[in-house]
């Protein structure tokens, strides 16, 4: 499997604390995929970035450029039109030990 990112690009600025109704429904449905593919165990890690600029980015595997293309494809807040996704491949090369209790 390879490695792959994401980026979430948001229609405009502010767009967290903007959005309505429609788009929080979009985005309601990003996050149940998000939740449906950790269990899968295909997504390593997602989340937004914060400010004024509301980029996500989403790093997950993939076998090959096409599986990763369907799979960001299939994001709602992609599919919807209401965001763009940009694809890039990806590797974690610094990656911080697990925490013990």
């Amino acid at each position: 499997m390879s490695e792959w990112i994401y980026f979430i690009h948001a229609p405009r600025e502010n767009f967290a604390a903007t959005m309505t109704d429609e788009e929080r429904r979009v985005w309601a449905g990003h996050a149940a995929l998000l939740r449906r593919r950790l269990e899968d165990g295909s997504l390593i890690l997602a989340g937004p970035t914060l400010g004024p600029v509301n980029t996500g980015i989403c790093v997950f595997e993939a076998p090959d450029e096409d599986a990763a293309r369907r799979y960001m494809a299939e994001d709602p807040t992609i599919a919807s039109g209401i965001a763009r996704g940009e694809l890039r491949p990806f590797r974690a090369a610094f990656i911080r030990p697990a925490q013990r209790d």
